[in-house]
């Protein structure tokens, strides 16, 4: 079954490409394998300039990367260009704050020297979805190619010139040849993937039914696992906040990649005193919302990113409201009433919808709505805002607007999440550590806690030898050739390299030549 690309504004097929044969696929785990062996070895600093170089190739090639997510799963240009840019500072964190984080920890103790080192597990299995096609897989690559581990990557099967556009970037910033490989597969195919005694770990941002099946191969493995799912995550607002802030924050985190992302607010918990007003003015907002194509600049909503995601936010406003809910707005796939571009095909789009009064008992108001959907609920005080927003098989982030110390000690505390943001959208930072409890998965990624996700933390005790400090540094490297201004050019890598000849048509490679 070809894996194809299809822009979601147009109904247009991009590109169709045939899934790795057998063979194809015994190649590239055999060039990981190889590459695990070689690449540890390469010092620290030479990574760092390769990671930097690949900071310049991404900052350099923004505009065309943003065009392409665009153009695949229909973010909104100016969003995905911003993606781009988070990437490349992504692997600057990385380059910058690997010598420090896999620096050998010194531990006290009765031995004559006693520490713990960090080395790579080898070759790590990503698994990564559409939403943000390069920002989720770099979060993984900067920090596990800096570390010394290979990454395999299967991407979701709607972006696979995305997919290709990651390695021929890394192979163009100059790391070796099987560091970072692309995998077209089909999902059938991650098991046999995974169960491979070449790959040593897995992570995995997705749905929780595909978190489920994965980790479940990978304990019977016993491979270590990441998991990165989903989340209902609530957005707090209390007496003390500013509601003029909390309002235009309210519609861009539920907005935020046209409402399609793990970590935007879903649930909107609103204090009995001050609901009313929230209610009108966040309405109001979300009917404003300028829907079109994403690739014009002034839109501020595009389409979802497949018909299928449509049909499933459709079944869960219509038990929304069956449920008792009052639709207050939108609720119907198409354009909603504020549309500045109707060239789109309409079947991908979704207007901002907001239903009240969801009884919080009814299944809809614990799921995950994965799409420009609000739920509005009146809550008494803290306690009743924080047993509601623990409703819920998830555990991923939440946002939380007070001015009140005691309030925001009590969300801090009592909140079950992997991170709580006070008068703030919930975001990921490369410096912060980012997952989620429950049923958003374990684990950690970004900071120095996502990269020793996939290290070994070794003890090392050594007996009758010199004290520490007359012993030479375990962490020296020679320092790098000097940082290029600009990236070498694509053209020798392609030439090398029949697996990414493809990619000459798009106009991010290199003029045009057309599918080869």
């Amino acid at each position: 079954m070809p894996i194809q690309s299809l822009n979601p504004a147009t109904g247009q097929l991009l590109r169709s490409f045939d899934a790795l044969t057998p063979e194809q696929l015994e190649s590239k785990l055999a060039l990981a394998a190889q590459a695990a062996v070689t690449y540890p070895l390469e010092p620290l600093g030479q990574r760092a300039f390769w990671m930097r170089r690949l900071a310049i190739q991404l900052e350099n090639d923004a505009d065309d990367l943003a065009a392409l997510m665009t153009a695949e799963m229909g973010k909104t240009l100016r969003s995905a260009r911003a993606e781009v840019l988070k990437c490349a500072a992504g692997c600057r964190y990385y380059a910058a704050n690997a010598d420090s984080f896999l620096a050998p920890e010194p531990i006290e103790s009765e031995h004559a020297q006693s520490y713990v080192r960090y080395d790579p597990l080898g070759v790590v299995l990503a698994v990564m979805p559409w939403n943000f096609p390069l920002w989720q897989v770099f979060r993984f690559l900067a920090p596990a190619l800096m570390a010394g581990n290979i990454g395999l990557l299967k991407h979701a099967s709607n972006v696979p010139q995305c997919a290709l556009a990651i390695e021929a970037l890394v192979r163009r910033a100059g790391f070796p040849r099987g560091v970072f490989q692309t995998l077209l597969i089909e999902a059938r195919q991650v098991e046999a993937v995974l169960a491979d005694k070449r790959v040593a770990a897995v992570t995995v941002t997705g749905s929780e039914a595909a978190g489920r099946a994965i980790a479940a191969q990978a304990g019977w493995l016993i491979k270590k696992s990441v998991l990165e799912l989903g989340g209902s995550d609530p957005f707090i607002v209390l007496p003390s906040a500013d509601l003029d802030a909390a309002v235009t924050n309210a519609v861009q985190a539920r907005l935020i990649n046209n409402g399609q992302s793990c970590i935007a607010a879903k649930r909107f918990l609103v204090h009995t005193a001050i609901y009313d007003e929230f209610e009108t003015r966040f309405v109001a907002a979300m009917q404003a919302t300028v829907v079109g194509d994403p690739m014009r600049e002034t839109t501020e909503l595009g389409p979802m990113a497949m018909p299928s995601a449509v049909s499933a936010l459709v079944t869960q406003v219509q038990a929304a409201v069956a449920a008792g809910g009052r639709l207050l707005c939108g609720g119907r796939p198409g354009f909603g009433e504020n549309a500045v571009d109707t060239s789109a095909v309409p079947g991908c789009f979704f207007p901002p919808t907001v239903i009240a009064g969801v009884p919080r008992d009814a299944a809809v108001a614990k799921e995950e709505t994965f799409g420009p959907l609000a739920m509005l609920f009146r809550v008494e005080d803290v306690e009743d805002a924080i047993e509601l927003a623990n409703d819920t098989p998830f555990g991923l982030g939440a946002s939380c607007w007070t001015n009140d110390p005691e309030e925001q000690e009590r969300l801090a505390e009592g909140i079950q999440a992997g991170c709580v943001f006070f008068n703030a959208p919930v975001a990921s930072d490369p410096r912060l550590p980012f997952g989620g409890i429950k049923h958003s998965g374990y684990g950690r990624e970004l900071s120095s806690a996502g990269m020793r996700e996939f290290l070994n933390a070794k003890t090392v005790v050594v007996e009758g030898v010199a004290s520490p400090a007359d012993q030479p540094s375990l962490f020296e490297h020679p320092e790098p050739e000097p940082l290029p201004a600009m990236a070498p050019p694509m053209e020798p890598f392609l030439e090398r390299d029949p697996d990414l000849l493809p990619l000459r048509s798009h106009s991010i490679f290199g003029r045009s030549r057309g599918s080869e």
